[in-house]
């Protein structure tokens, strides 16, 4: 995930010139559409501009729930998670529910009294639990994001970017819990009849996911994750008045005009090397690792091996031989590491003696 994190900043610089003028003609004042599998950015407008993102909070909440608690812990309602402000699942203090059923209320009913509850029973407290957030934030490197409360009701500091919600959404759908949660158009809680707020699961083939947001001063908020072919692709748009209608035109975009192509395979050979005195005069440098990228019709990305071209024996199968960089329209899209594909010893000079250098003949 971090390497394809990396190669979103370079194909930001295109990724607004590969869309029609329709898709350009989106409602929203920021958005981005991501291609998760590689990394690429297939659209943006403003991406990195630091923004309320309401709801869509509850993204990192659901996330850090799911990987540091046990869904079926069951947690006593705390009176401080009762009557919260905004959207709701109606929680009553003292009622007992799994961290699953919470997590259902959290994503699919928006609610902020499971926020709270999921962030006092995880964090200690929900101050504590906005760390748990940061922390995590920082680990996925979303440079622009923070945050002080796990529901997303407006408040000085708290903010993030259409690009970091790509990002942390395409990390998130990662997580078997969190995806399952976010994927369920309808469940029962106790009494509770929960649907998804999120319409694009009826609306659009593939869509999975992931979390819709609004208040008055954000404007609406969406984030979603659409998969077809065992290929994901992220949007989200902030303060989009017809949200719904962008997301259905990025996705359908994203997946008619790019596909996913294997550029380079584990193990092929990028180059050669001449060898400086060693046993034999030269060594071919292989990928240890594969690259593919989403490519629109009549891409053609090129391969460069900066520095020498040559090496000083000895050297060893499998020792690091520098990077072979994947370029397309001369912007980095991909960093590959290289090896040697073979071990070369240094060549064996014979040593002469005083007379064999006097005479220039053998020792007798």
């Amino acid at each position: 995930m971090k390497k394809r994190i990396a190669g979103m900043a370079a194909a930001l610089l295109a990724a607004v010139l590969l869309f029609s003028p329709k898709v350009q003609a989106l409602s929203a004042r920021h958005a981005i559409l991501l291609d998760a599998q590689t990394g690429r950015v297939l659209f943006e407008r403003n991406a990195d501009a630091k923004s309320l993102i309401a709801s869509t909070t509850k993204i990192m909440t659901a996330l850090v729930v799911a990987q540091q608690c046990n869904v079926l812990d069951r947690v006593r309602i705390p009176k401080e998670a009762v009557g919260i402000e905004g959207s709701s699942m109606y929680l009553q203090e003292g009622e007992i529910l799994t961290v699953q059923e919470l997590l259902y209320g959290l994503m699919l009913h928006s609610g902020n009294d499971a926020a709270v509850a999921l962030a006092i029973y995880c964090g200690g407290t929900v101050e504590g639990f906005a760390q748990l957030m940061n922390d995590k934030a920082h680990m996925l490197g979303l440079k622009n994001t923070h945050f002080v409360n796990p529901h997303g009701l407006d408040a000085p500091g708290h903010y993030s970017t259409a690009e970091d919600l790509a990002i942390l959404a395409a990390y998130a759908m990662e997580d078997a819990i969190f995806a399952r949660t976010v994927s369920a158009k309808t469940v029962t809680v106790g009494e509770r009849y929960l649907t998804n707020h999120n319409k694009l699961l009826w609306r659009v083939e593939g869509a999975d996911g992931v979390k819709t947001g609004y208040t008055k001063a954000a404007g609406r908020i969406l984030v979603s994750s659409a998969i077809r072919m065992s290929r994901r692709l992220i949007a989200v748009t902030i303060d989009a008045p017809s949200d719904w209608e962008d997301h259905k035109r990025l996705l359908e975009k994203g997946f008619s005009e790019f596909s996913v192509a294997q550029i380079v395979e584990k193990d092929a050979v990028l180059g050669i090397k001449e060898i400086i005195g060693g046993q034999e005069g030269t060594v071919e440098l292989l990928a240890d690792e594969g690259f593919s990228y989403a490519l629109a019709q009549g891409e053609s990305p090129r391969i460069v091996i900066p520095g020498q071209d040559f090496v000083y024996a000895p050297i060893a199968e499998g020792q690091s031989a520098g990077y072979a960089y994947v370029l397309l329209e001369e912007k980095t899209v991909g960093k590959i590491p290289l090896i040697y594909g073979k071990t070369v010893e240094k060549e064996q000079i014979e040593e002469r003696s005083f007379w064999q250098r006097l005479f220039g003949g053998k020792e007798r």
